[in-house]
C-alpha cells in the first residue's frame, strides 16, 4: 500500500487545510470519482452525484472502504448511516470542484485536478472549519480518504480502512506539530 505522504496535510490558515497526491489515472477519471456516487464510495462517501449548480447527498457508510469485513470502530458508529445534504458551489469539469461540507457546518471543499503527464495532481483545500475537532480530525480523514482513492486508482485493494486512518491520525498529529 501506498505510504502515507511524509507531509500528509498542511495547515494554511487557522480554519483551513491543504492536502496534494499524485493519483496514477488522467484527470477525466479522477473526476469522475469525485463527481459520480457510485465511484465516490469507493473511497469517501457515496450518495447522490454532484452536478452544477444543485445539492447531493453524502452518505457516510465507510464499509465499503475496507476489501475485508473490518467491524466500524465504536466511535465512530454514531455516523454511519448518516447523510449530509450538500451545495455544489463551483463546478468547472474536469478541473475544479467546490462543495459545501457537512451541511456548511464545516465549511467547503475544493478539488482542484492538475494533468501531470497520464497522472492526475489532486489538491484538496478544506477551509472554514468550525468544529472543536479542527485540522487533526479532519486532516487525518482526509488524508485517509485520499490514501485509498489512490489505492484504488492504481488498482490496488485496501484491506482495513479503519486500520489506515489510525496511522493517519498518528501522521497528521506529527505533520500539524
Amino acid at each position: 500500500m501506498t505510504e502515507l505522504m511524509t507531509k500528509p496535510v498542511e495547515r494554511i490558515a487557522p480554519d483551513a487545510i491543504r492536502l496534494e497526491r499524485l493519483l496514477d489515472a488522467p484527470v477525466d477519471k479522477v473526476w469522475r470519482y469525485l463527481t459520480e456516487a457510485g465511484l465516490r464510495q469507493q473511497w469517501f462517501m457515496g450518495g447522490t452525484d454532484a452536478r452544477p449548480n444543485s445539492e447531493f447527498e453524502l452518505l457516510n457508510d465507510h464499509d465499503n472502504l475496507s476489501d475485508d469485513d473490518v467491524p466500524y470502530p465504536e466511535s465512530y458508529a454514531e455516523f454511519k448511516g448518516k447523510t449530509w445534504n450538500e451545495k455544489v458551489i463551483r463546478f468547472e469539469p474536469p478541473r475544479l470542484l467546490e462543495t459545501t461540507f457537512q451541511g456548511g457546518k464545516n465549511g467547503n471543499v475544493s478539488y482542484e485536478l492538475f494533468a501531470d503527464g497520464d497522472r492526475t495532481r489532486l489538491v484538496l483545500t478544506h477551509s472554514g472549519i468550525v468544529s472543536g475537532t479542527g485540522a487533526q480530525d479532519f486532516g487525518s480523514g482526509w488524508n485517509s480518504h485520499l490514501t485509498v482513492l489512490q489505492e484504488r486508482l492504481a488498482g490496488r485493494s485496501v484491506r482495513n480502512f479503519w486500520e489506515l486512518h489510525g496511522r493517519s491520525r498518528d501522521a497528521v498529529q506529527k505533520a500539524l506539530g
